[in-house]
């Protein structure tokens, strides 16, 4: 299905719109809030890496209120348990048969703060609602919600008591990336309206709407070129000599949806290769794994990226077709 010019502006209009009601809490972080806003479209899930007091809680609520969207918080502890999350069943005297009490994963947008500070047993609790949007309790399994976004957060700096994520959960994260510090313009913004009680925000649009824009973006045309672009990045990532494991297929998956996503949020019904540029870093970084000698001589994981996007020729000509 060819996506019409009215339905590129409804798709643009309505986002920006999001967008902009957002920034009323999150002063000075709009391609941010479009990185998750756009991964959230595109059925994907982020970890943002930050330190504490950055808006991280503050954006996840704001996106939920926006669309009216249920919204929950999980605080990740050491004794949090994989129940805590899921749900379980309570066993009721009166009626003598058990029921089912949802925990916080059943909602649209669900906070994992914290996440590296929970057990890996607990941590695995999000996988198969991450990848299925689907939670199995006993022998049920129950949808988790539509649409579904996991924003998790962990802090950089503070790694006592922590557990690192293993590699196959960091690969369900479509993008990993951070809010960071305002500028002071933005800060004195902030600092503005300390006095005042915080407020809902008002619904600009619903939970719906984000399966219908994501419907919409499936459709966003994949030049072949663009697409060959994709797979020698992710190839090379698999054969720099600092890497010791490279992206995966679901890497490359993920760039691929993203960017299509990324393409109608700028006016366009077709993916260029400043659309993978631009977003490599955030869908790559995370998923590949430095030698031990790179990590030791203080190599990151987005240097590499950075370097491999740059050993390759992007390509030219027309990508509308």
């Amino acid at each position: 299905m060819a996506i019409s010019k009215k339905q590129q502006e409804e798709f643009k209009k309505l986002f920006d719109v999001i967008v902009n009601n957002v920034e009323q809490t999150l002063f000075g972080k709009r391609h941010v809030v479009e990185l998750v806003l756009a991964t959230m479209i595109a059925e994907g899930h982020v970890l943002l890496e930050d330190v504490p007091g950055t808006g991280k809680t503050a954006m996840a609520r704001a996106i939920a209120e926006s669309m009216e969207m249920k919204y929950s918080r999980i605080q990740f502890t050491p004794d949090l348990l994989p129940t805590d999350i899921t749900g379980i069943d309570v066993y009721n005297q009166k009626k003598e048969t058990f029921e089912f009490q949802e925990g916080p994963i059943f909602a649209n947008l669900v906070l994992a703060d914290e996440i590296n500070r929970a057990s890996p047993k607990t941590q695995s609790a999000l996988l198969e609602a991450m990848e299925e949007r689907h939670v199995t309790v006993g022998k049920v399994r129950r949808t988790a919600g539509l649409p579904f976004l996991v924003i998790a957060t962990q802090n950089p700096i503070e790694q006592g008591g922590t557990y690192p994520l293993p590699e196959a959960q960091l690969d369900r994260f479509m993008i990993k990336t951070s809010v960071g510090y305002t500028d002071p313009n933005s800060t004195v913004e902030i600092l503005k309206g300390t006095a005042q009680i915080t407020k809902n925000l008002s619904a600009v649009a619903k939970g719906s709407d984000v399966l219908t824009l994501s419907a919409l973006a499936r459709e966003v045309i994949a030049n072949e070129s663009v697409l060959r672009y994709i797979v020698d990045i992710v190839e090379a990532t698999r054969q720099a000599k600092q890497i010791r494991v490279g992206s995966s297929v679901r890497g490359a998956r993920n760039l691929t949806k993203l960017a299509k996503t990324w393409a109608l949020t700028k006016g366009r019904n077709y993916i260029i290769p400043d659309d993978v540029k631009e977003l490599a870093t955030h869908v790559l970084a995370h998923r590949i794994i430095l030698k031990p000698e790179a990590e030791f001589d203080g190599v990151k994981t987005e240097q590499v990226i950075a370097q491999v996007l740059d050993s390759i020729t992007p390509p030219t000509g027309n990508f509308e077709v």
